[in-house]
């Protein structure tokens, strides 16, 4: 390919090359050391401290999606996107505090696992299989499709090439190193994710005087009436506060407490306190994204709307080729590589988890470490090309940022229900948690085909109904629950002694566990993480 197809200053292109590269040949000599045993390929033989396991977290999350959704979302409806960042890190306090010493001290490889003994082995396989699922059709499939469609806006690269390019590279270390080529990968790149968003931040800031801005209060006169408001009452993205404090944790304890492509990295933890505090350096990450993703796009609105129009998904790109100089518009398209990358790699390393340990070792329990790790590295094959497949369907969506969260509102009801449930309440029975995740998933299946855009011109349930995807999570949440409790009232009480380990004696036992041991007590950083968001929240309300 040559420049001019590419349409890409030689600079920048070599600042792209070489950032691949490199990801590619630190992956693979990180994972240099490590046994090649399951331990050693899935979870870094337990070896992550706090500040990787973290980073690596924040890294797993934003994608390319997030960095071209967030503006967007920010130049048509504003702040109150952000609330899927923020909302993230009350979603960490409750790992750190609720389920991480749990799954530390159970000493699980997967989740499914921990639901195992909880419930027994059909919650586990169903949970695997649903978890599988979401890494497929979002974490990678629509990261692949983002991430093509914005090098094709970007730099003319056609979406087809992207997708294989990307996909070999991240398939090749992800596939060679197993969990410790992911995680070092990903605080790496959680590092330049976080220079280039910030940068595009600045340059943007910088800006508005050459717009006439030259003050906050012209500033606040320029943008949409609540663009800068973070709680809303009438939001056109079905975004009210009540629909964000009902339905985020829904979404937020599933996607952050039980899906095993971002708790794979507490899993790996090398000590409880380095699960918990990963957790919290996680949340306090990721309030970032509020000014650095989702901010450019109100300042975009303010500077380019002239030339954005109606197509919200021109923001990022209107604000590269319009504010960054040539060099650092490579430095951002690396930024854009590590989101995808990263969020692509994990997503890979913990379905070839989930299948080589839930599915292959429970049907065949005399597999070797060997043969686990052989299967998870063809299972990381087969779902690379899946995922490129099921990429190329992500232009039915008219917003990839909105189509994840959708998709995930789906899922998430009936794995949330079972899983507070099954800490929280010592009566809940296995047979209440299979039918939860079954009956669930069913519904959630049932609901997306009625309100899947290709079977007509309207949702039928977003559009027709008038119930936005965040309110639907929140009452499919509550008709699993009353599934659960029915069950479990009607089946036979679990042994208590066998889940006693699993389950805390009372909500209040979470925060009374033993005497506080000074400032870097799990409790005290989440009490201070806390309070940093209700300040955040008061000033942006």
């Amino acid at each position: 390919m040559t420049q001019a197809t590419l349409g890409i200053p030689v600079l920048d292109l070599v600042i792209i090359v070489v950032y691949m590269l490199g990801i590619l040949a630190i992956g693979v000599l990180s994972a240099r050391g490590i046994k090649r045993t399951a331990s050693g390929y899935f979870l870094a033989d337990r070896s992550l401290r706090w500040g990787v396991v973290g980073s690596a977290m924040f890294a797993a999350n934003i994608s390319t999606i997030h960095l071209v959704g967030l503006a967007a979302s920010g130049y048509s409806e504003g702040l109150v996107w952000g609330n899927f960042e923020w909302m993230a890190a009350f979603s960490l306090i409750l790992l750190c505090l609720v389920f991480a010493p749990f799954y530390f001290r159970s000493r699980i490889s997967t989740l499914p696992e921990f639901l195992e003994k909880r419930f027994g082995p059909g919650s586990r396989i169903m949970l695997a299989f649903m978890a599988i699922l979401a890494a497929l059709f979002i974490h990678i499939g629509m990261s692949l499709y983002a991430g093509a469609a914005v090098f094709r806006q970007f730099f003319g690269i056609d979406v087809v090439t992207s997708i294989v390019l990307i996909s070999i590279v991240t398939g090749i270390y992800t596939l060679l190193g197993g969990l410790k080529a992911v995680v070092v990968t990903e605080s790496i790149q959680s590092v330049i994710l976080i220079l280039g968003a910030a940068l595009v931040t600045i340059f943007a800031v910088l800006a508005l005087p050459s717009h006439g801005i030259a003050s906050l209060a012209a500033f606040k006169a320029a943008v949409k009436p609540g663009q800068l408001s973070m709680l809303q009452t009438h939001s056109s993205a079905g975004l009210n506060w009540y629909a964000v404090f009902l339905g985020y944790p829904i979404l937020g304890i599933w996607y952050w407490c039980t899906d095993q492509t971002i708790v794979q990295r507490v899993l790996g933890s090398r000590t409880e306190k380095d699960a918990q505090h990963g957790a919290l350096f996680a949340g306090l990450l990721k309030i970032l994204p509020v000014f650095i993703l989702v901010f450019p796009g109100v300042v975009g609105y303010v500077l380019f709307r002239d030339i954005i129009g109606s197509d919200a998904n021109q923001t990022l790109p209107v604000l590269l080729v319009k504010l960054i100089p040539t060099g650092l518009k490579g430095v951002i398209a690396a930024g854009l590589l590590a989101a995808l990358m990263s969020t692509i790699a994990a997503a890979l390393n913990s379905t070839a988890t989930l299948v080589a340990v839930d599915i292959v070792k429970r049907l065949r329990p005399e597999s070797s470490d060997r043969t686990q790790v052989r299967i998870g590295r063809i299972c990381t094959v087969a779902v690379m090309l899946l995922a490129m497949a099921w990429s190329t369907q992500g232009g039915r969506y008219s917003s990839i940022f909105e189509a994840i969260n959708t998709i995930g509102s789906y899922l998430a009801p009936p794995i949330t229900a079972v899983f507070l449930w099954g800490v929280f309440w010592k009566r809940g029975t296995k047979q209440a948690a299979l039918t939860t995740l079954i009956g669930g998933f069913l519904l959630g299946l049932a609901s997306f085909l009625i309100d899947f855009p290709v079977f007509g011109a309207e949702k039928v349930i977003t559009q027709g109904l008038g119930i936005p995807f965040m309110m639907q999570a929140w009452w499919m949440f509550c008709i699993c629950s009353a599934t659960f409790v029915a069950v479990s009232l009607l089946t036979p009480a679990p042994d208590r002694e066998k889940i006693a380990e699993l389950t805390w004696s009372s909500p209040k036992a979470v925060l009374a566990r033993g005497r506080i041991q000074g400032w870097s007590d799990p409790r005290v950083l989440a009490g201070g993480l806390l309070a940093l968001l209700v300040v955040l929240y008061y000033i942006f309300r």
